[in-house]
């Protein structure tokens, strides 16, 4: 079998980002955290507090950016090569935030896709897609398959792959409490969905194979 693979490692958490838009409601943040810390006996007034509802409302701002543009326009561009055979981005660490407690879940994202006519996206922009994506509440389930399914619809590869391994402060600082655990979730579309062998190709070179 050829072994022409365009695979890529990416250990970097972080890129060059424009400015995070306003696009949360500040004052409405901040009454609620005063409101939250009163409720469990804290005083929002005294030193270590007084600024944290400002600062809570910045953070909100900033890791739940995802929620307000379309995740599509990372991958604007779009280049014809004369590629046809896997391409795979693994290990891209991200960092989410869990829609029941709003705990972060974090973890390394795997996105491979089979091209279609010679058309791919830079493989920074399948890291930017991730980020995009992880920058909202939502379950790493919903996650994983709305990465699947924008670079589906936008790229129109032959076959799109996502696996997705994380742990969640859910289940390591409360509840049952098991730290380590991970927590593993795969989305395929197209070839890497009827196709179990496609589909184990990607699994292998991730050393996950089932």
């Amino acid at each position: 079998m050829s072994q022409n693979v365009g695979a890529h490692r990416s250990r970097v958490a972080s890129h060059s980002t424009p400015p995070v838009p306003e696009t949360v409601d500040h004052e409405k943040i901040e009454q609620a955290v005063r409101m939250i810390l009163e409720a469990i006996g804290e005083d929002p007034d005294r030193e270590g507090l007084i600024d944290t509802p400002k600062r809570v409302a910045r953070m909100y701002q900033e890791i739940f950016s995802g929620l307000h543009s379309d995740p599509a326009e990372e991958l604007s561009a779009r280049f014809h090569v004369d590629h046809d055979e896997l391409v795979l981005v693994k290990d891209i660490t991200f960092y989410s935030a869990c829609e029941h407690h709003l705990l972060p879940f974090y973890g390394l994202a795997h996105v491979a896709y089979l091209p279609a006519n010679g058309t791919v996206t830079g493989l920074s922009k399948l890291a930017r897609l991730v980020d995009h994506v992880a920058k909202q509440p939502q379950i790493q389930e919903r996650m994983t398959n709305t990465i699947a399914d924008v670079l589906h619809n936008t790229l129109n590869p032959q076959g799109v792959m996502v696996v997705i391994e994380a742990e969640h402060l859910c289940m390591t600082m409360r509840g049952v409490k098991k730290p380590g655990s991970k927590t593993v979730t795969i989305a395929s579309r197209g070839l890497y969905e009827t196709n179990p062998e496609k589909q184990q190709q990607v699994l292998r070179m991730l050393h996950l194979e089932v």
